[in-house]
């Protein structure tokens, strides 16, 4: 397969109009240097800008590149790990915060969609897909928690019958419901996200790849035609950071995902696979994803890669999975199918911190950044501002470095996904 393409998936080909921004040339000053061009800088960047503060946004290929071009689309309650297991780590108090943090990061990206009239098709409601039986005792624990101990009432467990009504499909035998999560495109977010920071004043460059970094004192990030001096650093590459802080690289894994969208379906036959319009995620670990598009096409996710090599035969792969949830799309046709890389931590839990006092960062999403990059942006806005109480709640998270360091790390935890794709089959 050839590698994946931001010109072949179905998202660039529905991309408002984005001119390109110009190369970095020569040496520039300004308050706040953010590396990555995707969610979490361009919010960075926007929520400082709204302050007041002069900040320029240094992009390696193009605004939303990278995984904020490509994902899945789903804007998603809560962290890749219940509350139950954050609890534990973190205790009940710091938990609550974060809890509260990841239903503003869904607010964040509403707000911001109506503040900036982004056209990117947002849209409420989702369903976690039961595939087995044994997944509805998960479905009762994640309706316990949210709903119970949370307090969260935008969910509704479904049986086989009330799942059929947003999914019609043989293939699941209930699941839970929430009106509180949603998908959007996500390119087009991303590139609404650059047009506000640009008009609130963001200098923006394109096609300028950072090359080294000095996160002391006076911090800068020097690319190959010129360099950006500032009073603080912030690194958002997440699974495209590279090289350029090896401490940070240990802390995260690039993960490819992949994509395929049918050719269009016309209105009716995209509505009776979807009839209420969800995001469907099924509850297995290696996971499927899916949802319809503006243009009544079936935009299906799952198809992953943790070894840094593209399996081959994937898009039959994934198109077999389509049609094992749906087989009435035997005779559709692939349009589209793209990939992209993910940032998983150890703990899948979004990593928020400092390498200095002066360089700040954040990545690691696992799954979760449509709307907890945004969040993530905000906080190390507020702690650049002078207010650091909820960036600190993020940086509490315990993190570790991937084992095995950079020879051994990989094999191992494509071990590791091994067991838990045997375990999925069960």
């Amino acid at each position: 397969m050839p590698k994946p393409s931001y010109l072949r998936s179905w998202y660039a080909d529905t991309a408002t109009p984005h001119p390109p921004h110009p190369t970095l040339e020569g040496e520039k000053t300004c308050d706040v240097c953010v590396v990555g061009g995707g969610y979490t800088g361009l919010m960075t960047a926007l929520e400082l800008a709204e302050h007041g503060f002069d900040v320029i946004l240094l992009e390696a290929q193009r605004v939303g590149w990278g995984a904020s071009g490509r994902n899945g689309g789903q804007v998603i309650t809560g962290y890749n790990k219940p509350m139950s297991t954050i609890e534990r780590w973190v205790g009940r108090d710091d938990a609550l915060r974060l809890w509260e943090l990841g239903e503003e990061s869904k607010a964040l990206l509403a707000s911001r969609v109506e503040r900036h009239a982004i056209a990117c098709d947002l849209t409420w409601g989702f369903v976690y897909a039961a595939v087995k039986p044994r997944h509805m005792a998960d479905v009762a624990d994640l309706d316990g928690e949210m709903r119970g101990r949370y307090g969260y009432d935008r969910i509704r467990t479904l049986d086989r019958a009330t799942v059929r009504e947003h999914v019609n499909s043989d293939a699941y035998v209930g699941g839970l419901h929430d009106s509180g999560s949603g998908h959007l495109h996500p390119l087009n977010y991303a590139l609404g996200l650059a047009r506000a920071a640009t008009a609130a004043g963001v200098r923006i460059f394109e096609q300028s790849p950072v090359t080294a970094i000095d996160t002391g004192a006076n911090p800068s990030a020097k690319t190959a035609k010129g360099k950006v001096r500032a009073r603080f650093l912030v690194l958002a590459g997440n699974a495209y950071l590279g090289r350029l802080s090896p401490r940070l690289a240990s802390m995260i894994m690039p993960v490819a995902t992949y994509l395929i969208a049918t050719e269009s379906l016309g209105e009716d036959t995209a509505k009776s696979l979807l009839p209420t319009n969800v995001a469907v995620s099924d509850m297995n670990f290696v996971l499927n994803y899916f949802r319809r598009s503006s243009d009544h096409r079936l935009l299906f996710g799952g198809g992953v890669s943790y070894s840094g090599m593209d399996p081959p035969g994937l898009r039959l792969t994934m198109r077999s999975k389509m049609l094992a949830v749906f087989p009435q799309l035997r005779d559709a046709a692939i349009d589209h199918f793209w990939g992209g890389n993910v940032a998983i931590t150890v703990n899948r839990m979004p990593q928020v911190g400092r390498l200095t006092p002066t360089t700040l960062f954040a990545h690691g999403y696992s799954g979760h950044g449509v709307a907890l990059a945004g969040m993530a942006g905000r906080v190390m806005a507020e702690a650049i501002r002078g207010t650091a109480e909820r960036f600190d709640v993020f940086a509490r998270l315990p993190h570790q470095p991937f084992p095995g360091g950079r020879p051994f790390r990989t094999p191992a935890l494509v071990l590791a996904m091994l067991w838990f794709r045997l375990r999925d089959l069960l």
